[in-house]
Order: structure tokens, then sequence, then C-alpha cells
């Protein structure tokens, strides 16, 4: 059989030599050697990175761990030592350290009650700054109007407790005597003494802590209330929804977590405010009743006010003890807050 030109041309293309054969399988055993080098070198800095991270991790939970050790270890021998019951007593006696009498039963009541009293004021009223600046006010009054809010927190808390104790006790002494003749039966307004102290009562002592706290929860709120997707945003519009129905469908739903946030940062701030809540309710006997009329201390401004007399390491150690419960007081929240605000998120 005689074989054409046409079939020798084809026969010539489809046939390759060694050499070829070589040269083509040449560069893709460089190309191999070249990715694996620079997938080396990635490996590398992410193993570098990665062993950052977690330092940095661990550097804050051993900060945390190291700070509950040194408060345990030298709250035990004042504890110890104490001849009244830690959580239930109303004393704190340590002027004798062979007679310490102290208990933590009123320093917790006094803070609870005036930083939960505060986030109450603060929460509703910084939501409703953090919509506004969001949905209503035009961008030439949002911007200057957010700032002046967010320069409430640069005044410092002393300044805060002046005017709370001076300016703002007086004027809301009238308000207190109202809410005890009418409100009495209620017991966060009975009992307790309206005028104690020129109106220095957890119920002056919260609404300035409410006004201290307010920044920090609209800033929070308000930069997660402006992350709300324009999709959903204009979904709601599409279905003729108002103003504020589109703000209940699509900003609150999408910001709740964010919302449960600021709000346990601002509590975690009234929970450890000291100076303010120092220089209203020093000077107010306390009454020990779950009252916003009673005075008292904090455990900020219980440990504040004696820091002038750590001197001996029995009495010292009683306030460390108090001050281990606040530590763990502000764990708790600030934890089951992370979690209210994880389930929030993955419940939708």
């Amino acid at each position: 059989m005689a074989v054409t030109p046409d079939s020798t041309a084809v026969g010539s293309s489809t046939t390759t030599s060694p050499q070829q054969v070589g040269h083509t399988s040449e560069k893709p055993t460089k190309d191999r050697k070249g990715s694996a080098l620079k997938q080396g070198e990635g490996r590398w800095g992410d193993t570098v990175f990665k062993s950052i991270a977690i330092a940095a991790g661990a550097t804050i939970i051993g900060a945390i761990a190291l700070m509950a050790l040194f408060l345990i270890v030298k709250a035990i021998p004042s504890l110890q030592a104490n001849q009244a019951n830690f959580l239930t007593s109303t004393e704190f006696l340590t002027s004798d350290s062979d007679n310490l009498r102290f208990g933590v039963r009123d320093l917790f009541m006094v803070t609870v009650l005036s930083s939960v009293f505060a986030l109450i004021i603060a929460v509703p009223i910084a939501i409703g700054i953090a919509a506004f600046l969001t949905n209503y006010a035009p961008k030439r009054l949002a911007r200057p109007f957010g700032m002046l809010v967010d320069l409430l927190a640069a005044v410092p808390s002393i300044v805060f407790g002046l005017w709370g104790i001076f300016v703002l006790a007086p004027w809301l002494t009238p308000v207190a005597t109202f809410l005890n003749q009418n409100l009495g039966w209620f017991f966060l307004f009975s009992e307790g003494n309206v005028s104690l102290a020129g109106g220095g009562t957890i119920f002056t002592a919260g609404i300035v802590l409410a006004v201290m706290i307010l920044p920090i929860i609209t800033s929070v709120t308000r930069e997660v209330f402006a992350l709300t997707p324009r999709g959903h945003v204009e979904a709601a519009q599409a279905l003729g929804a108002t103003k504020w129905e589109v703000i209940r469908m699509t900003v609150f739903p999408y910001g709740r977590s964010g919302m449960i946030a600021a709000s346990m940062l601002g509590l975690g701030r009234a929970l450890g405010e000291t100076i303010a809540i120092l220089i209203i309710l020093r000077t107010a006997a306390q009454a020990g009743h779950w009252s916003l009329f009673d005075g008292g201390y904090t455990f900020a401004s219980k440990i504040a006010s004696a820091a002038a007399e750590f001197s001996a390491p029995l009495p010292t150690g009683a306030y460390i003890a108090a001050g281990f419960v606040l530590f763990a007081l502000t764990f708790v929240v600030n934890a089951l807050a992370r979690a209210a605000a994880g389930g929030r998120v993955s419940g939708g």
C-alpha cells in the first residue's frame, strides 16, 4: 500500500521526538518546584502570624488569671480572720485587725441598684439617639451632633460627681419626694430618705451614671445601625413600610447583638465607676434597703475611700476581698452579655 504525502505529513506531525518530550516535561517540573517554594514561604508566614496571635490572646487570658489569683491570695487571710459572714453581713469594720467584721451585702446592693438603674435610663435614650442619627437626621446635622454626644465621654468623672451633688441633686429632691409619697408602695421608692445628704442618694447617683455611660452605648449602637444592609432597608421600603416600620423590621433586628454588647459595655463602666459615686454617696447614711433613696458605698467607692489606710495586711485584705467580688461580678456580667449576643446572632 502506497503512502500518500498527506498521510506522511499527518504521521510526522503526530510523532514527537525524545528531545521534544524531555523539553516539554522539564518546564512543569520547574513550575512545581517554584510553587512548592512559594507554598513553603506562605506556610512559614502563617506559622509566625499564628504564633503571634496565640501569644497575644494568651497574654490577655494570663493577665486576667494573674489578677484573679492575686486577689484570691491576698484576700484569703482576711477572710479566715473575718468574724462576720462575708456575703450577708452589713458591717464593714476593719480598724481593728484582731476583730475584723466585714461583709459585702450592702456594697453589692448599692453597686447593682445604681448601675442597673443607670442602664434602664441610658439604654432607651442611647438607642433613640442612634436611630435618629442614622435614619432621620441629615448628614450635615448627624456628624456634629454625634461628635457632641461623644464628647460627653471626655468629661472627667470628678466633674460629673461635683455636678451631680451640687446641681442635679437639689433639682431631683422634689421629684424624689413625689415618688416616695405617691409610689412608696413599690420597694424601689420606699424606705430611705429622699432628703439624705442634700440628695446624695442612689437615685441621684444612677442618673449621673446614666449620663456617663450614654456616650459609650450611643457610639457603639450608632455604628451597628449604620451597618444595616441597604438591601434590607430597600426591601422593606418596597413593601410600603413607613420609616418607623423600616427601623423596627430591619435596623433593630440586625443591630440587636450590637445593642446588647453596647449595653453591657455601659454596665461595666457603671459597675466600676468610683470618683463620681464617691462624691455623691460618701456623706449619705446607709439604710440597707433595696430603695433608690438609700445611700452608702459601691464596691469601687468603698475601696477608694479607704485607700489611704492600706497599711496593715489584714484590713487591706478585706478590701481586696471586696474587690474580688467586683471583679467576679463584672466578669460574669460580660460573659452573660457575650452569650446573649452570640445567641441572638446564631438565632437570627
